[in-house]
C-alpha cells in the first residue's frame, strides 16, 4: 500500500469540498431544516412507529443527507477532472485502483459525517432525538455513506459531461431515496408500494439508521445491515474494477 500517496489524494479531496464548506455542507443542513419545518408542521401531533412525527424525521432527513453529499462528492470531483483534462496527472501517480478507490470513499465520508453531526447538532436545537444503538447507527452511516461515495464513483467514470450526471441523481438516487421511508413508515403504504420498498436498498439504508436512534423500524436491524453491506461489497468491487481496467477514463 501506498499510505502517502493514498493520504495526500484523500486530503486533497477533502480540502477541494471544505473550500466551499457553506455549499457542500452547509446548504444541505439548510435544506433538510426546511423539510423538517414543513412536514414538522404538517404531521404536527401525529406519531409513526411509536415516535413523535417530527422527531421521526431527523434520522431521515440526515441519512438523504448522507447519501446525496456521498454520491455528490465523488461524481463531482471524477466527471470535473475528466473534463478539465486534469485526470491524466492521477492516472500518472503511483497509485493503485483500490488506493485511489480508498482515497475518494473515506474524502466523501467525512463530508457526510460532516453533514451528518451538524445536521443533529442544529435539530437538538427543536426536538430531542435520543441515540439507542450508537455502533449500529455508525455501521449504517459508514455503509450508506461509503455505498452512495461508491455509485458516485461509478457514475463520475460513466458520464462525459455533468447533464450525464444529473441525469443519473436526478432519474436514481433522488427518487429512490424520497421513496425509502425518508417521511413515513412503510406500514402506512398499500400493500403493493409496502412489497416494493423492500427491493429498494436505500429502505434498509434509512430504516437500519432509523433503528439506531429509536430502536423501532420497519424491518430487522440485522437484516438492513446485511443488505447495506452486501450493495456496498457489489458496487465497491464494480468500481475497484472499471478503476483498474482503466475504463473511460484512459485514452
Amino acid at each position: 500500500m501506498n499510505w502517502r500517496g493514498c493520504y495526500t489524494l484523500f486530503i486533497k479531496e477533502v480540502r477541494r469540498f471544505y473550500s466551499v464548506i457553506l455549499q457542500t455542507v452547509g446548504a444541505p443542513v439548510v435544506t433538510a431544516l426546511l423539510y423538517m419545518a414543513v412536514f414538522g408542521q404538517v404531521l404536527a401531533g401525529q406519531t409513526i412507529e411509536g415516535v413523535r412525527a417530527v422527531e421521526f424525521l431527523v434520522p431521515g432527513l440526515m441519512m438523504m443527507s448522507i447519501i446525496q453529499n456521498s454520491f455528490a462528492n465523488t461524481s463531482s470531483s471524477i466527471t470535473q477532472s475528466k473534463i478539465m483534462g486534469n485526470l491524466v496527472f492521477l492516472l500518472m501517480t503511483p497509485l493503485s485502483a483500490f488506493e485511489i478507490y480508498l482515497a475518494y470513499i473515506a474524502a466523501s465520508l467525512v463530508r457526510a459525517v460532516l453533514v451528518a453531526i451538524v445536521l443533529y447538532i442544529v435539530t437538538q436545537f427543536f426536538v430531542h432525538v435520543p441515540i439507542h444503538d450508537p455502533l449500529l447507527m455508525l455501521a449504517m452511516l459508514i455503509f450508506s455513506g461509503g455505498t452512495l461515495a461508491v455509485m458516485g464513483l461509478i457514475a463520475g467514470i460513466l458520464a462525459n459531461k455533468f447533464d450525464h450526471l444529473a441525469a443519473f441523481q436526478n432519474f436514481f438516487i433522488l427518487p429512490m431515496s424520497f421513496l425509502s421511508g425518508v417521511f413515513y413508515s412503510i406500514h402506512n403504504l398499500p400493500s403493493f408500494w409496502q412489497h416494493a420498498s423492500y427491493f429498494n436498498p436505500f429502505f434498509y439504508m434509512i430504516d437500519g439508521f432509523r433503528h439506531g436512534f429509536f430502536g423501532v423500524g420497519d424491518a430487522n436491524p440485522l437484516v438492513s445491515l446485511i443488505v447495506a453491506a452486501a450493495f456496498f461489497t457489489v458496487v465497491s468491487v464494480i468500481a475497484i474494477t472499471m478503476l483498474a481496467r482503466g475504463y473511460k477514463i484512459r485514452g
